[in-house]
């Protein structure tokens, strides 16, 4: 059997640069076309509809009480990590409006390209052991703590974000926000498979 491959320190920042590029790109998408993604992204783009601030101003706050529980329960390398990602993508965010003029986009479009560079984003930083922080790491402290399913309590999470997606944007928005969630959803469950892929990072 072929051995393990383990990921360089330059693999591991570049893996960051292109996951958080990739899911910003995704998400500014979706901000464009007013439809949303779970976990802490997705409250994030809920609160800036809401309010106008900037999304990665409010993306990067809403992160910080997760890195604790990240130290805790997942490694100081995961957390490392996650925080770079989060940091660098909420900077892109920042900087992308004047980077990037988005004209019409259709939301349907949106929720597809969008779902898909947000799922490859999301991919390359799980295989390099880091993440966008967000609700997977409440789920795993809760599941470590109170044995409550991190999947049902991730699942529960983002249920609640697009439940309070309805008295935020319409119906129709909200659809396309699923579609978008679905097809992340299939990207992750299809490429990030125990035993498909060997390279890996310090945890």
């Amino acid at each position: 059997m072929e051995a393990t491959q383990r990921h360089r320190s330059y693999e591991d920042v570049l893996a960051i640069l292109l996951g958080s590029s990739c899911a910003a790109l995704g998400l500014a998408l979706y901000h464009h076309a007013q439809i949303l993604i779970g976990s802490t992204a997705g409250l994030a783009l809920l609160v800036t509809y809401l309010t106008g601030w900037s999304f990665g101003l409010v993306f990067f706050v809403i992160n910080l009480p997760f890195y604790w529980l990240a130290w805790r329960r997942i490694g100081h390398h995961f957390t490392f990590k996650t925080f770079g990602a989060v940091a660098l993508l909420s900077w892109i965010s920042w900087m992308l409006p004047d980077w990037l003029q988005i004209g019409a986009v259709d939301p349907l479009f949106a929720a597809l390209a969008g779902g898909s560079l947000i799922g490859l984003g999301v991919l390359f930083l799980f295989r390099h052991r880091g993440s966008l922080g967000g609700f997977n790491i409440l789920a795993v402290y809760l599941q470590d703590r109170y044995g409550w399913p991190a999947g049902k309590v991730q699942m529960g999470l983002d249920g609640l974000i697009m439940l309070a997606a309805f008295f935020v944007l319409p119906v129709t928005n909200v659809l396309y926000s699923i579609v978008g969630t679905v097809v992340l959803g299939a990207i992750l469950t299809i490429n990030h498979r125990p035993g498909l892929y060997t390279g890996v990072s310090q945890s």
